[in-house]
């Protein structure tokens, strides 16, 4: 009998200690919230097993919308660490912060990014070079004013999409990476490292995209999307955006600017029409159905795919979204659907 019950004894107090361990480890584990799912996978990559990492704003889910509840702000007073983007896209987030009486960490993944600015996005249908016009955080006010179409003040000074761009998003590793190393200082070693490593992969993508892009007509490199958050992406690989809705899927686009849209796509020199994936596709069946664009498919803009879809990280999202837009282009290029049509051919009828 002694000889029968002694292994399954041992067997009993092993397992009791990897459990032990495994609650233990997971105490020691970072608790950590995010506002929206493209942070959360960034913590994740650096994070590692270093941290438990939730989201206030699940995959395929609009922050401009997101209303917290209870069960948020227990989240978040339950946390260490809270990471969000800034630049006003995350409107609910202070109320959320005093509401659930957070005393932990507050992580701006923006801070020290170049930022775009009303001024710019106007300027950039030029397909100018915006390096000597872009500024840092709060360096240059523009007034409202001075802004002509649509209204992007529906966020604040800057836009808030900085994330479109991967040289950005390194600067958002980085300042996440800063941070858990200052919430965990005995892990500073391997969270640097899978940082250095992460960057490595955004900067590889990037050098990829740049010359691939390239190689675009420059007459073939305007797209039409469902709100203006990929101006980042744009001013990266030189390529125009025009959209129906200004910064924020809550804006509302004015006739005025679906008409003047519309005549812009009759003119000619569009490559194509996306739908995004947390934005109401109607508006954009509208102005593909009265002006006969194509639709160049389904574009990440706010939120990540579920796990088993096409942008199921920050890399892929961006790597996705990259493959859609170009393929789009040189389809449109090979086509000749980028030139611009003889205003005796216009038909003005739309709007």
């Amino acid at each position: 009998m002694n000889l029968i019950r002694k292994p399954l004894l041992l067997s009993s107090v092993a397992t009791a200690l990897c459990f032990s361990n495994a609650m233990m480890a997971q105490a020691e584990q970072l608790k950590v919230v995010t506002s929206f799912s493209i942070l959360k996978d960034m913590v994740e990559q650096v994070a590692g097993d270093e941290a438990v990492v939730s989201s206030l704003v699940g995959r395929n889910g609009d922050t401009h919308f997101f209303s917290p509840s209870p069960s948020d702000a227990k989240l978040l007073k339950d946390s260490e660490l809270l990471v969000i983007n800034g630049l006003e896209f995350e409107g609910w987030i202070t109320r959320l912060i005093e509401a659930s009486g957070f005393e932990g960490m507050t992580v701006v993944a923006t801070d020290g990014a170049v930022l775009l600015s009303n001024e710019e996005h106007d300027d950039h249908d030029d397909n100018d070079d915006h390096d000597e016009d872009e500024h840092h955080g709060e360096d240059e006010h523009h007034d409202a004013d001075e802004h002509a179409g649509h209204d992007h003040h529906d966020h604040g000074e800057f836009d808030p999409h900085t994330w479109q761009s991967l040289s950005r998003g390194a600067v958002y590793v980085q300042n996440i990476s800063a941070a858990l190393q200052t919430a965990r200082p005995e892990a500073a070693d391997a969270l640097a490292s899978r940082a250095a490593a992460y960057i490595a992969d955004l900067n590889a993508l990037d050098t990829k995209l740049k010359a691939e892009f390239s190689a675009i007509d420059q007459h073939c490199r305007t797209i039409v999307t469902s709100h203006d958050a990929f101006q980042y992406f744009g001013a990266d690989y030189g390529l125009n955006f025009v959209a129906p809705q200004g910064w924020s899927t809550a804006s509302e686009a004015s006739a005025r600017d679906v008409a003047s849209l519309i005549e812009q796509i009759d003119e000619g020199g569009i490559a194509g029409i996306f739908v995004e994936n947390i934005v109401d596709a109607r508006l954009v069946d509208q102005i593909a159905s009265e002006t006969g664009l194509g639709f160049g498919g389904v574009l990440y803009s706010g939120a990540l795919s579920e796990t088993d879809g096409p942008a199921a990280t920050y890399l892929t999202m961006i790597e996705h979204n990259a493959e859609q837009i170009l393929s789009a282009l040189q389809a449109a290029e090979a086509s000749g659907a980028c030139e611009h049509h003889d205003d005796d051919d216009h038909d003005d009828d739309h709007g």
